[in-house]
């Protein structure tokens, strides 16, 4: 018997899908549209239901769009993959394969998975290259356990660290997360032009737009941001790495934009998205995200209301399970929607599914798999991401590297110390090492190595990093509780030459709050539980102390800054947490990571973003000065680097020329280390008033000791257009300053006059 059109691997995919597309049922259809998922399989997986058709019949007897993780082991992942994919094929009327996904934005969270650090952490390296090689490997790991679609990477623009979701972002820069999205997008599908082979998957830009500025900090609310604001700050990203990384999908946040959910925002998803941007996608809603139109948002009065609301606007595929999407039958019938507009939807969907081979081959090897995970080169990589991700905050008196010839006993304190802490979104990986291990392992015999937790946060923490970050039922200890460990630390530090302060947060306390009882938003950014009480009695001891934070959002140091000579910010370092951690305290590594956020004085000084208006906090606060404790890409190295005074090849342009912007970076020290070389733009007068730094650009570089070397940037409409008082994108002529260094609070500056 001949084969259909959309059987046949060599026809054209546009011809597959239309030929396909017009052998399906209304409800086949509506069936692509939505998902399926099951994340706690347990009890069918112990009665053996879990992987056999009869249970497929039972949830998907129509097929599937898309299918969500469980977090389950590696050889019962892919045998329940490959039993669904082998049903679908083979046991539904038209035999129509389902794309699985998985989240990954820092490796994909499944068991046994390669851990690298939190997204803040990554970004603190502010290395493209080394992020695309890392989303390269997650996509790989992902594939060979028979997922297609990863839910990541995550470009909002976080400027609230009160925000439990905090660590999931690249931070508060809408450049900078453009540049890490871009690279990011590009390692998961594993091509600059969109196209995804069989070892790469579909890669989703996320959260579309504003879920990072939350109202009050907490997660979901609504983003108050005008529309300049929200063209600069929040869309930008998402523009330029749609527009240069080509990614598969795109998924609405959960907040609202001026009234208007962005899962019923036509303006955002049709006019912005596909019209003005071309997007040729899928658009796959967050998790529940229709369903919060009717019973969050209340502006749809009924599931098929919330349904015909989110189709209209433009999504294509509920996740992760049918709540509305079944019901665009029923509005079908009555006329509110549209067969067309249900065909456009199936047909993207569709598409992709061709377009990966799945109706030719689906089905995934465990051997694979396992192989992906233990391949040359990933502990590694993980490795090298966790030490570029470590910023050196505070370093005085050259406190650091230590050196166990000088420091013959090292007290390793805190409830940080030995555990390794993962972050959201994490999977638990074949092998991991904390704090402790990896310092005892670094020093060998050269120096006793002490140990104290100090102190418990959470009474009833699972060991498992994704446990940690899921529990609903949290126990705090309390200070009577933790009474005779801070005793203890405090005894030990004593002894100490110096003293390892591992402190900060867990996945329990910083997360994604998505109920009332999984909670991760925060009213303040103190130290919690008994540890401000541990610190003081550990810093009390007089020893130095190297405070070593771990944590998902910046924390309030401001006291504790003038009270300790060295201040680390580690975030959350992956599965490598102790290696890497021990090779930048004792000198092995050259720490070279720069903030990707600004480190606050207090919660009362939000918002602390660099790049304000130039009337934003004009006079300073009562009984405290304004502007950020650690100001945005800080970050100390155990050398000096020299910068030159900047220069530029043309000092005068007009608007559609280009110039470059040049400057010479010398290692004045003894070792040969990394810089980050930073470039931001002021437009200095504007009837349109402008932040008084934006970045613009960056750049990566090592030097050798005595080395200088001449850095360019080019200097491009991009660089310096925005959106004037009518709304118009353009470069407007005036004088701009363009600052280069080290840091945002670089102040050397070459003039651009750009001419009417």
């Amino acid at each position: 018997m001949e084969k259909s059109i959309y059987q046949r691997p060599s026809a054209p995919v546009a011809d597959r899908v239309t030929d396909l597309l017009s052998r399906m049922t209304v409800r086949e259809k509506i069936a692509q549209l939505t998902g399926f998922w099951n994340p706690a399989p347990a009890p069918a997986i112990a009665t053996g239901e879990f992987f056999t058709a009869d249970y497929f019949r039972r949830h998907i007897p129509d097929g599937v769009g898309s299918v969500g993780p469980s977090n389950i082991p590696l050889e019962q992942d892919v045998r329940y993959r490959n039993e669904m994919q082998r049903f679908l094929l083979e046991q539904t009327r038209l035999g129509v394969p389902v794309i699985f996904h998985d989240e990954g934005c820092h490796g994909l969270m499944k068991p046994g998975a390669t851990s690298f650090p939190s997204p803040l952490g990554l970004a603190s390296s502010w290395d493209p290259a080394m992020l695309q090689e890392i989303f390269d490997v997650v996509a790989r790991e992902m594939r060979t356990r028979g997922a297609q679609h990863a839910l990541t990477p995550v470009i909002d623009v976080a400027r609230d660290p009160r925000w439990g979701r905090f660590d999931e972002t690249f931070g508060e820069d809408p450049f900078l997360n453009s540049r890490l999205g871009l690279a990011a997008v590009r390692g998961l599908q594993g091509s600059a032009d969109g196209t995804v082979d069989g070892q790469h998957v579909m890669a989703t830009l996320k959260h579309y737009a504003g879920h990072g500025t939350p109202e009050g900090g907490l997660n979901c609310s609504p983003s108050l941001c005008g529309p300049r604001e929200l063209r600069e700050v929040h869309l930008s990203p998402f523009e330029y790495v749609l527009r240069h990384g080509h990614p598969a999908a795109v998924m609405p946040s959960y907040n609202e934009i001026d009234g208007i959910p962005s899962h019923a925002n036509e303006w955002l998803l049709q006019d912005v998205l596909r019209g003005e941007w071309g997007f040729r996608g899928l658009i796959v809603s967050d998790y529940f995200g229709v369903m919060r139109l009717h019973a969050g948002h209340q502006v749809a009065p009924s599931k098929a209301a919330a349904a015909r609301l989110a189709l209209k606007a433009g999504v294509d595929l509920e996740l992760p399970v049918p709540y509305g999407f079944p019901l665009l039958e029923e509005c079908l019938a009555e006329g509110s929607v549209k067969i067309d507009e249900i065909d456009a939807a199936v047909a993207r969907i569709l598409a992709w599914k061709f377009q990966l081979g799945l109706f030719e081959n689906p089905y995934c090897d465990p051997a694979n798999a396992l192989a992906a995970v233990q391949a040359k080169g990933r502990r590694e990589l993980a490795l090298r991401a966790a030490e570029e991700s470590i910023v050196l905050l505070k370093n005085d008196g050259d406190l650091l590297p230590l050196s166990p010839a000088r420091f013959k006993r090292i007290a390793v304190i805190g409830p940080n110390a030995n555990v390794v802490r993962l972050g959201g979104y994490s999977g638990d990986p074949l092998q991991a090492v904390s704090l402790l291990e990896g310092i005892r392992a670094k020093v060998g015999a050269g120096a006793e190595v002490l140990h104290a937790p100090g102190c418990i946060l959470v009474k009833n923490e699972p060991a498992a990093a994704y446990d940690r970050w899921k529990m609903e039922v949290v126990e705090m200890a309390g200070d009577a509780e933790n009474r005779g460990l801070i005793e203890a630390a405090r005894k030990l530090a004593e002894t100490a030459d110096v003293v390892i302060l591992a402190v900060g947060e867990t996945e329990t306390l910083c997360r994604e709050a998505y109920s009332d009882k999984v909670v991760g938003d925060a009213v303040t950014l103190d130290f919690v539980g008994s540890q401000n009480a541990l610190i003081e009695a550990v810093v009390g001891t007089g020893k130095p102390v190297v405070l070593y934070l771990m944590n998902g959002r910046p924390m309030q140091i401001t006291a504790l800054s003038k009270q300790v000579p060295a201040i680390i910010e580690g975030w959350y370092m992956g599965q490598e947490t102790g290696v890497a951690a021990a090779n930048i305290l004792f000198g092995d590594v050259v720490p070279s990571g720069k903030l990707t956020v600004s480190i606050p004085r207090s919660v009362g000084h939000l918002p602390a973003y660099y790049s304000k208006k130039p009337y934003a906090g004009p006079f300073p606060y009562v009984f405290s000065e304004n502007g950020a404790l650690y100001p945005f890409g800080h970050g100390l190295s155990y050398v000096k680097f020299a910068y030159a005074r900047p220069g530029l090849k043309n000092a005068e342009i007009r608007p559609d020329e280009e110039t470059v912007a040049t400057i010479e970076v010398t290692n004045a020290g003894g070792r040969e280390a990394d810089e980050i070389v930073q470039l931001y733009v002021h437009g200095e007068v504007s009837l349109v008033t402008r932040p008084v730094k934006e970045l613009k650009g960056f750049q990566r570089i090592r030097l050798k000791p005595g080395e200088t070397r001449k850095v360019e940037f080019p200097i491009t409409r991009e660089t310096l257009a925005a959106w004037d008082a009518r709304m118009k994108y353009r470069v407007q002529p005036g004088t701009y300053r363009i600052v280069m260094g080290g840091s945002s609070a670089a102040t050397e500056a070459a003039t651009l006059r750009v001419l009417d």
